[in-house]
Parts: structure tokens; sequence; C-alpha cells
């Protein structure tokens, strides 16, 4: 009859009176388990992220951009086709659009004095803080007024703001882009990235049609063209009839006849997306990392092939003295377990503590997943039995004459 009891305590003694041996066998265990449940937070944490960042871009939105979705995958250079008066269009002939912002991108130097910022230059129209959910710090938006007349007035993010002046006031500064004059006449409140349209607290803002004509010049033969068109709808219900209203007046105004020159998208498609980006990557490198408790497995079975030569007298003594097989097979594959999941253990508290850090030091909310802590620790006593089973066998298969003879 085996003696569970007894054997618990026998190997608590042994694996204790090798400390350091014990520590470093532990180790890879210890480091697959800390990276799998790092891991797998960070990924919790960044599908978290890139949901409120979508959200941040405002409710019931849709994002129209030139090229269709193969397109946008095979070639970095996309058709010159999304124009201003699409957008113009959309707003007037849609009517469940409550707003239309066109965009487009550039990146230039800013001067102020003898300061200069390499930074992005963002055309637009008096729709934007509008459209994409932002309030104003200081001063006012560009008007319609604004963008009819070119005029050229300049929108600062907080960011640009601050680098530029410092705690004086810009409004009513004057700084130049590519040698043309522009007057500040607000800045944004700070916000942070709006995902897939870049950082709008590190961008400057002008009217559209002073972009095109005065900073970049006419791009496309079919009017003013913009890099994307940002589309709000009056509510939930409306977006899949917007969507397929929106699609068909670009291709009437386009005059398409087989696949579009454009793609629109919404929130849900834009998150389905992300999600499975970054559902991908959490599996890779939870993969990746748990290669780490392979080798901490092969390890442990080092390890415990090694004890079994160093315990040949120990072990001949105990079958002598009428020790069974399966007592000295019980007893290694205890210690093979408990290694694996005390390493497991310790594994999954350096895991959640560098999680709580990333919280602290990074915008990411990791999620500490209860499962994944479950399935790292099972894992590890799994490992411990699995890669126990040769060593075990072999100290319990030793012929107690021979082995006494060895010693």
């Amino acid at each position: 009859m085996v003696d569970t009891t007894e054997s618990l305590k026998m190997a608590f003694r042994t694996l204790t009176s090798n400390r350091l041996r014990s520590a470093l066998t532990m180790l890879g265990i210890i480091i697959g388990n800390a990276s799998v449940i790092a891991m797998v937070g960070v990924g919790d944490g960044a599908q978290r992220f890139v949901a409120h960042e979508i959200e941040n871009l405002g409710p019931n939105t849709l994002f129209i951009r030139p090229g269709n979705k193969d397109l946008r995958r095979l070639r970095s250079t996309l058709p010159k086709t999304l124009v201003l008066k699409d957008a113009e269009a959309i707003a007037a002939q849609v009517d469940s659009v409550r707003a239309t912002a066109p965009i487009f991108n550039d990146r230039d130097v800013i001067v102020y004095r003898n300061r200069s910022i390499n930074t992005s230059i963002v055309g637009t129209t008096a729709s934007f803080p509008i459209v994409n959910n932002f309030n104003m710090d200081q001063g006012t938006f560009f008007t319609e007024l604004n963008v009819q007349r070119s005029q050229r007035v300049v929108v600062l993010g907080s960011t640009i703001a601050q680098q530029l002046f410092d705690q004086q006031s810009p409004l009513g500064q004057k700084l130049r882009i590519k040698q043309v004059s522009f007057r500040v006449i607000g800045v944004l409140e700070e916000k942070g990235s709006s995902l897939g349209y870049g950082n709008y607290d590190d961008a400057v803002l002008v009217p559209l049609t002073v972009m095109s004509r005065r900073l970049v010049g006419e791009t496309s033969p079919f009017g003013v063209e913009v890099s994307n068109i940002v589309v709000s709808v009056q509510d939930e219900q409306s977006i899949e009839a917007a969507q397929f209203q929106i699609t068909n007046l670009l291709r009437l105004r386009h005059r398409i006849q087989g696949e579009d020159d454009f793609s629109v998208s919404t929130q849900k498609d834009l998150l389905d997306f992300t999600n499975r980006i970054t559902s991908a990557l959490t599996t890779m490198l939870a993969a990746i990392s748990s290669i780490s408790l392979l080798v901490g497995g092969i390890g442990v079975m080092n390890i415990m092939l090694v004890s079994v030569k160093e315990r040949t007298q120990e072990i001949g003594l105990r079958k002598a003295i009428g020790a069974s097989e399966e007592d000295i097979l019980i007893q290694f594959m205890i210690e093979a377990f408990l290694l694996a999941a005390a390493g497991g253990l310790i594994g999954v508290a350096i895991g959640v503590s560098g999680l709580l850090l990333i919280g602290v030091f990074t915008p990411f909310q990791p999620q500490i997943s209860g499962m994944a802590v479950v399935a790292a620790v099972g894992v590890s006593g799994s490992i411990g039995l699995v890669f126990g089973v040769l060593p075990a066998q072999q100290a319990a298969k030793l012929d107690p004459i021979v082995a006494l003879r060895s010693a």
C-alpha cells in the first residue's frame, strides 16, 4: 500500500535539501508560465484598448477610403478617386447622414519664430469636430465660411501648441507652413490617438481648400483630393442603410461598372478586423512563450534523471527494506510534480505582477484571465508528471542488490 503522505514528506525534504538545484530546475517553468500569463493578459488589454480607441472615433461612424479592400492589400499607392465633392454629395443626399468630415493628410515643417516642428498637416472642413467627437480647449474651430473662402487659419493639436508656445496663448499668433502664413484660431482638447487616423494631438488642422490650393496643389483630376471621409450617421439603426446608400451614390458619381474604387466600413468592421489581428498575435505570442514550458519540462526530466543516478544507494536501501516499485515510482513522480507546480505558481505570480506594472505605466489595461491562470498551473503540473515518468520508472526498476553494490 502506497503511503502518499509519507511520499509527499520525503519528496519535500529531498527538494528543500537541494534548494539551488530545485530553483534552477523550476526556472524554465517559471519563465514559461510568466510569459504565457503576460502575453495573454497583454493581448486582452490590447483588444480592449483598440475597442476604446475605435469608440473614441465617434458613435455611429462610417469610414470611406480610396481603393477597394483587395487593392488596398496589394498596392501601397491608392487611386486618387475620393474628393471633397463626394463628401458634400453624401451629406446632402443621404438622409441618415448627420455630417461628413473629408480629410487629407500630409506631413511638413511648421515654423513659429525660431522654432520648427515636422508634424502632420490635416486638411479638413468645419464638420471635423462634430464627426470625430472633438472639443476645443481654446478658441474656436474654423467655419464653413473659412473653408469656402480658403482663409489661412489653423487649429493646433494640444501637443503642438505646447511645443510651439509653452505657456503663452497661441490664439492670434502667426506661424508658417511651406512659407505660407497662418493665423492660429484654436487649440483642440487633448484626446490621444485615433486608431487608423493618427494622433491629432500632434497635428495641425487647416481648411481643406487651403490645403489643396496653397500647400499640396491639385493632386487629383477629379477635384480636391481627400485621403478619407469620416461619416457620422444619425443613429445605430441607420448604419447599414447609410452604408448601402453611400456605396450606391459613390458608384454613380464615379461611374463604376465593375469593382468599386473605394471601400466603406463601419466601426464594427474595423473592430472585427483589429480583434482578429490582436487575437492572432496573442495566440502566436502565447504559443512562442509556451516553448519555455516545454524547455522547463525537459529540465525537470534531466534533473530527475541526475537525481536517480545520485540516489542509487537510497533507492537500493529503500527497496531492500521493503519499498515496492510503486512506492519509488510515486515518490519520484511527486517530486517532479512539486517542482513543476511550484514553478507554475511562482511564474503566475510574476506574470500577474508584470501585468499590474504594465497597467500602471502604459495605456493598456491588461486583463488577468482566471482561465489562463488555472490552465497555466494545470499545464505546469501535467508537464511535471509527463516528464517525470521516465526518471521515476528508471528509479522504480533498479535492482536493489545492484543499486547497493554500485553505491
